[in-house]
């Protein structure tokens, strides 16, 4: 008898197997994350038990930032309702999957900001999905992990508080590495449909303070200030 050898991800669902054999992937391949996944395990706060209401929204918010960054068409998402998904951010615009597209990917949607111009560390409305992807590949080589610190309420409403953090171990444009760690809180809700699949998403977190991390390590020396949109680093 044939033993199975599909390979998972303890973390994730929909990335192999069966489902996803004509799924297409922006780089080409299903995604890799045993280095985020490390650094998961490593500084974690919180162990959830597997099949517990918070490792349940855990692998489902995982799942689903995983499909919005490395999948490329709308019809290859299993974690989200296509026909009634909306995204908020800080009671802001209300997008779509196409909104999303169009404003350069999941990291400009992430991001967004009422900053004027000449404020912005990072300005998703001069990013493209592919310099953006580039940058934070760059500035978070073991990649930026997510954990659930608390679930207030289950499904169909799901609000939970939750952790983003990572190692500042590459430049940001023209900021110098620390080597520190950046740290990102706030609260999300999600309200989901029958079969589990994600209607609406609202997040609330100040995007503005964990990019303001950044800046301690000062300007390159290689590196020309004219090309840092942020007044405080800036000679001009």
């Amino acid at each position: 008898m044939a033993s199975s050898s599909i390979k998972q991800d303890i973390y994730r669902s929909f990335i192999y197997g069966e489902g996803e054999k004509d799924t297409q992937w922006r780089h080409g391949a299903p995604p890799n994350f045993d280095v985020v996944n490390k650094l998961f395990e490593e500084g974690r706060t919180q162990e959830w038990p597997e099949g517990s209401l918070e490792e349940k929204v855990q692998r489902l918010v995982k799942s689903w930032e995983m499909e919005m960054f490395h999948k490329i068409r709308p019809q290859d998402l299993k974690t989200v309702n296509l026909d009634k998904f909306r995204f908020c951010l800080n009671g802001g615009k209300i997008l779509t999957i196409q909104d999303i597209k169009e404003m350069g990917g999941a990291y400009n949607a992430f991001l967004q900001t009422t900053l004027p111009e000449n404020l912005r560390i990072y300005d998703p409305t001069k990013e493209t999905r592919e310099s953006a992807h580039e940058i934070f590949n760059t500035v978070f080589p073991r990649g930026f992990a997510f954990e659930i610190l608390h679930v207030y309420s289950g499904p169909p409403t799901i609000v939970y508080k939750f952790r983003h953090w990572a190692f500042m171990e590459g430049p940001f444009k023209g900021l110098a590495p620390t080597g520190d760690k950046v740290e990102l809180f706030g609260i999300s809700i999600f309200k989901i449909d029958k079969d589990m699949k994600i209607e609406n998403v609202e997040f609330f977190y100040d995007g503005n303070a964990f990019l303001a991390g950044f800046l301690s390590g000062g300007q390159r020396d290689d590196y020309s200030t004219a090309s840092i949109g942020c007044p405080f680093m800036s000679t001009k």
